[in-house]
């Protein structure tokens, strides 16, 4: 970890300030009993700028990040309050206050993450036109990828003479052209697959789809020349070089109209499902009684975030999350075997992801027996009643807590 207080700048393309953000000194508040070392998961109580400062003078983070996924304040000019109705965070930034605020630290993200690297930014309509500016000048508008709507909620019987709002947004950039992408699929049903694959094979019974083998444009190499005596349509190439189309025709790979028309057949049980679109609809936000929460205002769907973090990392990459907080990201990156970095300034923040790290989650409005945790002596002590668990709960505690300054007491759960 970095100390003293060297400059981090970096000049903007948006409006060439410099920004001028100063690492922090931090101390750890907790650290596992048995650790003789320090693990390599981390969890920061402070301020997300001077830590990201602090991070980019660490040789063991900086440069070395696979994945960024925020889910900042939405300038919603609101205070938001957990189920017990404690300030969760505060949300009271916006225009150029708020840009200024999220650009200095996309900046430092940026130079943070790997050259393989990609960041997931979560918005809503109030803002998220404005840093895909911001972001196209930090990262390049050639290195943006998707603007991916989320449905969140269920349809709303609104009274405003409005279009019912049932969706955010999610800026998905990457560092350079070269990045980690595991393409992500859903399932074939049974109904759409027969729909997409309507023929069957007599010889095997392998259901099939057709599709041309030609592609747009003319080529002067062997995918421009005759095939079977026959020249690919006008503007059009052979997909294939002959010799790998008569390979093909010899496996029955193509299939023969009456008319002599050639198709390639693509083969459902070669496919590994239906690739994911930049259109998700099965990610709401908890929307009934009997879904497991932890009672943190805003928290994000952990499926959603299971989906990001298999297609942008792999097992043992680093992610980071510093507006961490309920700790849905960092817990579900543990259970998929990354390391992993938060940040959150909120003391209700920090209190609901130590819990959830220790007792999990639990139903919508099942939040009655008081529980809490407290620090002493730089290590972390539970008190209260376990809750009976159906599901066992795979207990997180491969991790440092710091902080940027000196806290005493105890972190309400």
């Amino acid at each position: 970890m970095a100390t003293g207080v060297p400059k981090t700048k970096w000049e903007s393309k948006l409006n060439s300030h410099a920004i001028d953000a100063k690492p922090t000194e931090t101390q750890i508040l907790w650290q596992p009993y048995e650790e003789k070392g320090l693990p390599p998961n981390r969890l920061y109580f402070g301020d997300n700028l001077p830590i990201l400062a602090t991070l980019l003078e660490d040789s063991s983070v900086s440069g070395k990040v696979t994945l960024a996924y925020i889910d900042p304040p939405f300038a919603t000019r609101s205070v938001f309050k957990s189920r017990a109705q404690k300030d969760a965070y505060h949300d009271l930034l916006e225009g150029e206050n708020y840009v200024k605020f999220m650009e200095e630290r996309l900046i430092l993200l940026r130079e943070i993450l790997s050259k393989e690297g990609s960041i997931y930014v979560h918005l809503d309509e109030n803002m998220a036109f404005e840093i895909k500016i911001v972001m196209d000048q930090i990262f390049g508008k050639s290195n943006f990828r998707n603007w991916i709507i989320r449905k969140k909620c269920n349809p709303k019987n609104y009274t405003r003479k409005k279009y019912g709002n049932i969706a955010d947004y999610i800026l998905f950039y990457t560092k350079s052209n070269k990045y980690v992408w595991n393409r992500p699929y859903q399932p074939w049903t049974s109904e759409r697959a027969k729909q997409e694959y309507q023929y069957v094979e007599k010889e095997t019974g392998r259901r099939y789809k057709k599709v041309p083998i030609h592609a747009p444009g003319t080529r002067n190499g062997k995918t421009g020349k005759p095939w079977k005596g026959m020249l690919p349509p006008p503007g059009k190439h052979w997909q294939f070089p002959p010799l790998i189309l008569d390979e093909m025709d010899a496996r029955g790979e193509i299939y023969w109209s009456p008319s002599g028309n050639p198709r390639r057949k693509i083969y459902l049980d070669e496919s590994n499902g239906v690739p994911i679109q930049d259109i998700w609809l099965d990610f709401k936000d908890a929307h009934n009684q009997n879904i497991k929460i932890t009672g943190y205002p805003t928290e994000k769907n952990p499926d959603m975030l299971a989906q990001i973090i298999q297609t942008s990392s792999n097992p043992g990459d680093l992610v980071l999350d510093c507006f961490s907080g309920s700790g849905t990201t960092l817990a579900v990156a543990d259970k998929l075997v990354r390391r992993w970095i938060g940040v959150d300034n909120s003391v209700e923040a920090i209190s609901t992801t130590l819990r959830r790290f220790t007792k999990g989650t639990e139903p919508m409005g099942d939040f009655v027996s008081k529980k809490k945790a407290t620090i002493k002596h730089g290590r972390l002590f539970y008190q209260g009643p376990l809750q009976a668990q159906k599901e066992e709960v795979e207990i997180i505690k491969d991790f440092c807590l710091y902080v940027t300054e000196s806290y005493q007491g105890e972190l309400q759960n």
